[in-house]
């Protein structure tokens, strides 16, 4: 066996490099569509109803693109055709988002938008694990970040920019200003030519020459899944027993979906206990029920993290509109410069991150992955808490300072924390596995943020933000459990390796 060489410091560049573009439309998605949602007619409160489109899509297509590409090879290679078939449905979806007619069909294009970013995306993470070895692991990851908060920089900044440059930023009842659409347009094109950059300036190892190095120390097993059902038994009666609550007590109509899948997947692992075959769903039913430890301790490092950058997303539009501009007047000059400046901080948080990424590596020889995450992800809550103090909307910038340390590590160290704990022939449907972690604490926000407003904060969109900041500092303790991976880091890039 031979060990996987190491890459220059050009090509780690250019295999990363379509993360630029992906983020790009995720940024724009991020920072607008809850402006595009108020703009045609929706409630601050049916807000989160309507972005549960984006992590439900995550769910159902990132573990079945990550069994698919772990089992696919063509001209193009394993996993850049994912790339490129992501890349080309999420620019027509950027293009067509700003132009939404009502609110039902942008809430679709935001499904159809999230879907094919999560095509792309999900397979760019596990390209690192296959091209890398492990101790450069960290170096591609933490590019993959610095790609990711240059492209959202530019893309969070394009309305307030193109206002600035003259371009309409205002416009009649149910239409999108000019600033909005132009920034989408670009964002398309900007995506569409970044990943064509890495599908053509990279390369990938053939599956079986894949399986042949020695960096590959992790076997993949099979699970024995015949207890899956006690899992089951227990989902299926929290599900049923959340139906009943709401039908009770009134509550919010967004807590069906969660209900709804607490049942299903009661449903799929009581299924698992008793199913035979090799299909699908029953592999990576089994792959979810048997994952390796390290990934579960961190999968709660993960769920936390994200419920709060989904609170970030959703929520800021509306609070700083409300708090700090003074208004919740989608028509009126003051929100939307107020949903401008959105913009301008979630720009500005990416830049951090995009800094965070430069300085992480060092981090992490000084005190490892494990507490470098923790620090980052405080320094994330202390920026989310500090939005209840802040009231000159300016002061805000420095809030992000904290929120994009938060932001580069979460997109990096978990995923050098767990690559080298995966198989090379399951790394694809893993990544798949670990990204639920992200899209189910999604899904609780969704269904839960709204509920818990109005009943403890009347209805005041800025305490989702607190209760994101708190969420981050649990986040931070959860790494605590995370033991800590015995790999020499790269410290420098590496030199001439190529394939």
């Amino acid at each position: 066996m031979t060990r996987k060489p190491e890459l220059s410091f050009w090509q780690i560049w250019n295999m990363c490099f379509g993360f630029l573009g992906i983020q790009f439309g995720f940024a724009l998605q991020n920072a607008n569509v809850s402006r595009i949602f108020q703009t045609l007619g929706a409630d601050v409160g049916d807000i989160p109803a309507l972005w549960i489109a984006a992590p439900f899509s995550g769910l159902l297509v990132q573990p079945v693109i990550g069994y698919l590409s772990d089992r696919t090879w063509t001209r193009l290679g394993r996993r850049r055709p994912y790339f490129l078939i992501g890349a080309v449905l999420t620019t027509l979806a950027l293009l067509c988002m700003p132009n939404s007619p009502v609110l039902w069909v942008a809430a679709g294009l935001l499904w159809i938008m999230d879907a094919s970013i999560n095509i792309s995306m999900e397979p760019f993470r596990a390209f690192v694990g296959d091209q890398l070895p492990p101790r450069q692991r960290p170096l591609g990851y933490a590019m993959q970040s610095f790609f990711i908060g240059v492209g959202s920089v530019v893309a969070s900044l394009l309305p307030w920019l193109l206002a600035r440059l003259g371009v309409s930023n205002v416009a009649g009842a149910g239409s999108m200003p000019d600033t909005v659409k132009y920034a989408f347009y670009l964002g398309g094109a900007v995506l569409l030519v970044s990943v064509l950059w890495t599908v053509l300036s990279s390369r990938e190892y053939p599956p079986e020459q894949l399986e042949s190095f020695a960096d590959n120390v992790v076997e993949a097993t099979v699970t024995d899944a015949s207890g899956a059902w006690r899992v089951g038994v227990v989902l299926l009666g929290a599900g049923a027993l959340l139906l009943a609550a709401i039908g009770h007590f009134a509550l919010e109509k967004e807590l069906y979906l969660l209900a709804g899948g607490l049942l299903v997947f009661g449903a799929l692992f009581t299924w698992l206990s008793v199913a035979r075959g090799q299909g699908m769903l029953r592999q990576v039913m089994g792959d979810l029920y048997g994952m390796p430890g390290p990934m579960r301790r961190l999968a709660w490092v993960q769920f936390f993290s994200w419920f709060a950058l989904f609170a970030l997303w959703i929520y800021t539009t509306a609070a700083v509109t409300s708090v700090h501009y003074g208004t919740t007047d989608t028509h009126t000059a003051a929100y939307n410069e107020g949903a401008n400046w959105v913009g301008v901080l979630f720009a500005a948080y990416n830049a951090f991150a995009a800094v965070a990424a430069i300085a992480i590596p060092g981090m992490v020889r000084r005190w490892g992955l494990r507490m470098s995450h923790l620090v980052n992800l405080w320094l994330g809550g202390a920026g989310l808490l500090s939005f209840l103090l802040i009231r000159d909307p300016h002061w805000l910038l420095l809030s992000m300072v904290g929120v994009g340390f938060a932001w580069a590590s979460i997109l990096s160290l978990p995923y050098a924390l767990l690559s080298d704990n995966l198989p090379a022939a399951k790394m694809g449907v893993y990544m798949g596995i670990f990204n639920f972690f992200i899209v189910i604490p999604q899904l609780l926000a969704a269904s839960v943020l709204g509920l818990l407003l109005r009943l403890f904060f009347h209805g005041q969109p800025i305490w989702a933000l607190a209760m994101g900041g708190a969420s981050l500092v649990i986040a931070g303790l959860c790494t605590l459990r995370v033991s800590e991976p015995a790999i020499e880091l790269s410290t420098a890039p590496a030199g001439a390796g190529r394939h």
